[in-house]
C-alpha cells in the first residue's frame, strides 16, 4: 500500500515537472518571437517618421518677401504656409525677406542662413539693384553666388527664381539687359523660373501700397498665386 502511494507521488511529481518545462519553453519562445519582431517594428517607426518629418521652404528674398508696410502673417510667404497647412502640414515655411535687400547683402547673409534646414529655396532678389542702377554683371554674379552656396549645402535643393523686370524708365539698353538675368541664370542651374514675380500686380493701383511699389494684402495673394504656379510643380 505504501509503495501504491509513493507510485502515484512520483507520478504526480513527473507531470508537475514536464508541465513547468513546457511553460517555460512557451515563455521563452515567445521571447524569441517579441525580439525577432523589434527590427520590423523599429523600420515601421523610422518610415513614419521620415513620412511626418517636416520639410523647410526658405523664401529668400527683399521686402517684396518680407511683407513691407504690412503684417507679417499677411505677406506672401505666411500665405503660403496656410495654403500648405491645409494640403500638407508637413512644411514649414520660413520668411528670409528683408526690406532694402540688394543681391550684393544677400550673397553675405546667405551662408547664415543656410546653417539651417532647407528643403527647397525660393529666391527673389535684384529689384533693388535695378531701382539703384546698379551694375547688371555683378547683380547676375551675386545671384549666381547664392545659388552656388545653395547647391554646395546640397546640389539636390529645388531652386525656383523670382524673375524681375525693369520698368522703361530705366532705359532701354540697361531694361533689356536686366530682364535676361533672369531667365540666363535659370537656365544655367537648371532652376524652376516665375518669369515676373509681380505679374498681374505691378501698376495695378488697387493691388498695391500707396508707394505703388509694394503689394498690398490683396496684392500679396495674388503674388502667392505666381509662387504657387511654380512651387506646386516640385512638391
Amino acid at each position: 500500500m505504501q509503495s501504491n502511494q509513493m507510485y502515484k507521488i512520483k507520478i504526480l511529481t513527473y507531470c508537475l515537472l514536464l508541465c513547468i518545462l513546457s511553460q517555460a519553453c512557451k515563455d521563452k519562445q515567445a521571447s524569441i518571437v517579441e525580439v525577432a519582431q523589434k527590427p520590423q517594428d523599429q523600420t515601421k517607426t523610422a518610415e513614419t517618421a521620415i513620412k511626418t518629418a517636416k520639410k523647410t521652404i526658405l523664401c529668400f528674398g527683399n521686402s517684396l518677401t518680407a511683407g513691407y508696410g504690412l503684417d507679417e502673417e499677411k505677406a506672401w510667404p505666411a500665405l503660403l504656409q496656410n495654403k500648405l497647412d491645409s494640403i500638407d502640414p508637413t512644411y514649414t515655411v520660413i520668411n528670409a525677406g528683408l526690406s532694402g535687400e540688394t543681391t550684393s547683402g544677400g550673397l553675405n547673409r546667405i551662408d547664415w542662413l543656410l546653417k539651417q534646414q532647407v528643403d527647397y529655396f525660393i529666391l527673389e532678389l535684384g529689384a533693388n539693384d535695378m531701382l539703384r542702377g546698379l551694375d547688371i554683371t555683378k547683380t547676375r554674379e551675386n545671384l549666381s553666388l547664392i545659388i552656388e552656396r545653395v547647391k554646395a549645402k546640397d546640389p539636390e535643393i529645388p531652386i525656383i527664381i523670382g524673375g524681375m523686370l525693369a520698368p522703361p524708365n530705366m532705359g532701354k539698353e540697361y531694361a533689356d539687359q536686366f530682364n535676361q538675368i533672369f531667365p540666363e541664370i535659370s537656365m544655367k542651374y537648371k532652376a524652376t523660373l516665375i518669369p515676373f514675380f509681380l505679374e498681374n500686380v505691378a501698376g495695378v493701383t488697387a493691388l498695391n501700397l500707396p508707394d505703388g511699389k509694394h503689394p498690398n494684402e490683396q496684392g500679396q495673394k495674388i503674388v502667392l498665386e505666381n509662387v504657387w504656379s511654380a512651387l506646386s510643380l516640385l512638391l
